[in-house]
């Protein structure tokens, strides 16, 4: 049997409570059976559409594109503004590194600008000084299902005539000032890993008010070939007008997003809920901030963030609760202190990223998390702060 590190390593069937759960119902099954058991269109079928054009609805955009994962919308994003070479683009350290990496994936250099302390989103505060001539995109980041300063981001960027693409991997269903996040940019991707609050076990898709950039995100994903057809159900020959990737999202995929984006209400509801009761049971333990909810902000929690009073604390919790079989993250560590962008960008000091990563722990928060479950949480992290003591 192999031996595994403190860190990480448990296999899922280990923990007595991971991190997440997918919440999964009859509907969700049914879905795929009907695919399954029709022997045709497993990719390019009906649910491509029916799935796109809901998640339009739902986020109040004009279009929708899906993709194989929101790692492949980002980049199609950034592929459909026709960047110039060396171009730089305005990024976050605290996020998932996709983001970052996006940028490099076109040949552009990214920027990285610090975060704020009420949301972790970039500061606006600190854009304009960082905006040069060869800037061309802003990419700020909801974290964890909280809005960022959309509003303040999306002025700078239409007075800079920036694009502005949302990274709204987190933050499906949430909104700032009642608008819809993903409306505020010239496009903005969601991500449906399996971890997300809608998910399809990998996937994501593009959102935008452009026609141009509808049809370009379009021949991106599927080779640069116009798809007046079907092409696995036609015997036309295809016409390929630029390059293009294969990042179709399947039908099957597709189907699961119809059916959790029917019920999206419910479990956005139920994560905060469980978000609510968390911040009553943990408000009183001094040694632990939790996350405040900001005026006229909509917040889905795709993460419930503790920050802790420093990195040795936050680690030594991660250990302890991992021995009582509890699974928790550190989202994000920056970006900016990866081995691969330490060789090669030039050294960035962001501070309040840098702290604010040092001392944040996200805690298990899935819709089907019992009060049993979340008491069991609650009480190991008391424990460990009676023990240290």
């Amino acid at each position: 049997m192999h031996k595994y590190s403190i860190f990480s390593t448990q296999l899922m069937t280990e923990w007595k409570i991971p991190h997440y759960k997918v919440f999964v119902e009859k509907e969700d099954v049914s879905q795929i059976s009907k695919i399954i058991k029709r022997g045709m269109f497993w990719a390019l079928g009906p649910e491509i559409d029916e799935f796109e054009k809901s998640i339009a609805k739902f986020v109040g955009s004009k279009y929708c594109v899906s993709f194989n994962s929101g790692t492949s919308s980002l980049h199609a994003s950034l592929l459909s503004l026709n960047l110039k070479a060396k171009s730089e683009i305005i990024v976050p350290s605290f996020t998932f590194i996709a983001t970052v990496n996006s940028a490099l994936m076109v040949n552009s250099i990214p920027k990285f600008i610090d975060i704020e302390n009420e949301r972790f989103g970039i500061n606006p505060q600190l854009i304009n000084s960082q905006i040069t001539n060869k800037t061309q995109v802003i990419i700020p980041v909801h974290y964890s299902g909280c809005p960022c300063k959309i509003e303040e981001i999306q002025d700078i960027a239409k007075k800079n005539k920036l694009f502005l693409i949302e990274d709204a991997a987190e933050a499906l269903g949430s909104k700032s000032k009642n608008t819809s996040i993903g409306t505020f940019g010239d496009l903005a991707i969601f991500s449906f890993a399996g971890n997300k609050s809608l998910t399809t076990g990998e996937g994501g898709c593009v959102v935008t008010n452009s026609k141009k950039f509808f049809d370009k995100l379009k021949l991106l994903r599927s080779h640069g070939r116009n798809e007046n057809q079907n092409y696995f159900s036609s015997t036309s020959t295809p016409e390929y007008v630029q390059l293009g990737y294969n990042w179709r999202m399947s039908s099957i995929t597709a189907a699961i997003g119809i059916s959790q984006l029917s019920k999206i209400k419910k479990i956005i509801s139920m994560r905060r809920k469980l978000a609510k009761n968390y911040t009553k049971k943990l408000k009183n333990l001094s040694a632990i901030e939790v996350p405040q909810e900001p005026k006229e902000v909509f917040h889905t929690y795709q993460f419930y963030n503790i920050l802790l009073p420093n990195s040795i604390i936050r680690d030594n919790l991660l250990k302890y609760l991992e021995q009582k079989g509890i699974m928790t993250k550190v989202f994000f560590y920056p970006v900016h202190l990866t081995k691969f962008y330490k060789q090669n960008l030039k050294k960035t000091v962001l501070p309040i990223t840098e702290n604010i990563s040092n001392r944040i722990l996200s805690l298990p928060l899935y819709p089907g998390m019992n009060k049993e479950e979340q008491s069991y949480v609650c009480d190991s992290i008391f424990e460990y702060f009676e023990k240290s003591q």
